[in-house]
């Protein structure tokens, strides 16, 4: 009888976190990724996803346009997602000619998110006023669109140009994150598409695309989230190995969004936990074997698996270690999407 197949959409992303006690350079860090990435694309991964902070101590990817660029080069299907870049720690122009040098690079392959952002000390870092922020974010879209038209515009009460133009036309998409109702109203009128960290306000999303005259989306598809999984052939074994990088991953999060008033599963996923057991019971971070892996895709087709194979710092041998599983047990028996 020939097997039928799970359809599933495969993805893996990567932030860069590097605390000390994974003992790994962050140079050995970037060459890994940069082999995942080709990795990935050759068995029929569809997308590539990058994330952006600053000044973080544990060395969290500060330049995702330039990763990207990496990205770009070291594959040839799959879509490289930048989610996200925080607005007010980039200068508009700038940014424009960086963007459109990452999607000439790949090819048309690049899609862009932008946020307003809510680490206090990035704001400090660049001297930007964090009450300026949806105010911001409004002017690097309106930047970005002119700019992306290869043609002479106003910005700031002078006559620029922004060359080359990117390869697609009228340029990368452009996705909005946000976590308040105001956010996605914002992205409807302004973006492409939506992020929400909180899906509680993908309604208010649909109802202003309606409002503007845009098609409504329907319902938010569903998604991992900020969850994580690890694959092991011994679930206790595999937990352990990987409890000390969802530890840092989840606190280091945590004590982001408290001091930004965000905590909460429903503003973002993340919140600091006492100790691994703890971290373990919320089911946030998952150690699955590649059996029970397999039964879930069968399950719940068609399906996505969102891979973060160096989360919190995981090391790039542990990291493929798991992907290697993927490879040899899962893969043979889905069709990627």
């Amino acid at each position: 009888m020939t097997e039928t197949k799970p359809q599933v959409s495969l993805g893996i992303r990567f932030d860069f976190r590097n605390p000390a006690f994974a003992g790994t350079s962050m140079s050995e860090r970037y060459v890994a990724a940069l082999d995942m990435v080709e990795w990935a694309d050759n068995v029929g991964f569809s997308n590539a996803g990058l994330s952006e902070h600053h000044g973080s101590a544990d060395g969290y990817l500060p330049s995702a346009l330039a990763m990207a660029a990496a990205f770009a080069a070291r594959s040839k299907k799959m879509a490289i997602v930048i989610a996200a870049i925080v607005t007010s720690c980039h200068d508009p122009l700038s940014l424009a000619e960086q963007v459109a040098v990452v999607d000439n690079i790949s090819g048309g392959r690049l899609v862009l998110g932008l946020v307003n952002g809510y680490v206090g000390s990035e704001f400090v870092m660049f001297d930007r006023p964090i009450n300026q922020r949806p105010k911001t974010t409004s002017e690097v879209v309106k930047t970005l669109r002119e700019a992306f038209t290869g043609e002479p515009f106003e910005f700031r009460g002078r006559t620029v140009r922004v060359t080359p133009p990117p390869h697609q036309k009228p340029g990368p998409p452009i996705l909005l994150g946000g976590t308040t109702e105001p956010a996605a109203r914002r992205a409807a009128r302004l973006g492409d598409g939506f992020m929400p960290a909180n899906p509680t306000i993908w309604d208010a999303y649909r109802d202003e695309l309606v409002k503007v005259g845009k098609p409504d989306p329907g319902p938010m598809a569903a998604s991992g989230g900020t969850s994580f999984f690890h694959i092991a052939t011994d679930v206790d074994k595999g937990w352990d190995a990987i409890a000390p990088y969802a530890m840092h991953e989840a606190n280091a999060y945590g004590e982001w969004m408290a001091e930004a008033g965000l905590s909460g599963v429903d503003v973002g996923g993340y919140a600091m936990a006492p100790d691994a057991d703890t971290l373990k019971a919320t089911g946030q971070y998952r150690v699955v074997t590649p059996e029970d892996l397999l039964a879930e895709l069968q399950t719940s087709a068609p399906a996505s698996l969102g891979f973060h194979p160096m989360m919190g710092g995981i090391p790039p041998e542990m990291a493929w270690e798991s992907l290697r599983l993927f490879e040899s047990k899962v893969l043979p028996h889905i069709m990627p999407a």
